[in-house]
C-alpha cells in the first residue's frame, strides 16, 4: 500500500510540474516535456462521424513521442514519433498517415489509421 501511495505522489508531482511548466509560447518541438490544449474545429469520421466548431484537442509530448486527445469523444492519436525540432510529418507513423504540423500556436491533423476508414481532423490555436 506505501508503494502504491508513493507512486501516485510521484505521478501526481510529475503531471503537476508537467502542467505548470507549459506556457502559451512553448513550442513542443523545443521540449522534451510539453502539455497543452488547442481550440478550434475538431471533427472524426469512421465508426461515428463527429464534428464540433467548438472542440479542443489535448496535446501531450515525452521524448518524441506525441499523444492528442480530443474533444467530443473522439478517439485520441496516441504514440506519434517526431524528433526534436520537427514540427509536425507528413507521410505514414505508426500506422498514422497524413499530416499533423504543431508549433506553439497552431495545430493542424488530417490523418487516416492504416487499414480503417477512421479520419482525424482539427484546424486548432493555443
Amino acid at each position: 500500500m506505501k508503494s502504491m501511495f508513493k507512486f501516485l505522489s510521484l505521478t501526481l508531482i510529475a503531471a503537476t510540474v508537467v502542467f505548470a511548466s507549459c506556457s502559451k509560447d512553448d513550442n513542443p518541438a523545443d521540449n522534451d516535456l510539453f502539455a497543452g490544449t488547442y481550440k478550434g474545429s475538431v471533427s472524426f469520421h469512421g465508426s461515428k462521424d463527429i464534428s464540433n466548431a467548438n472542440g479542443s484537442v489535448f496535446v501531450t509530448k515525452v521524448g518524441d513521442r506525441y499523444d492528442f486527445k480530443f474533444s467530443d469523444g473522439i478517439a485520441a492519436i496516441t504514440n506519434v514519433k517526431m524528433e526534436k525540432g520537427d514540427q509536425g510529418y507528413i507521410g505514414s507513423v505508426n500506422g498514422y498517415i497524413g499530416t499533423i504540423s504543431i508549433n506553439a500556436n497552431k495545430l493542424f491533423i488530417a490523418v487516416t489509421k492504416d487499414g480503417t476508414s477512421d479520419t482525424w481532423g482539427a484546424n486548432c490555436s493555443r
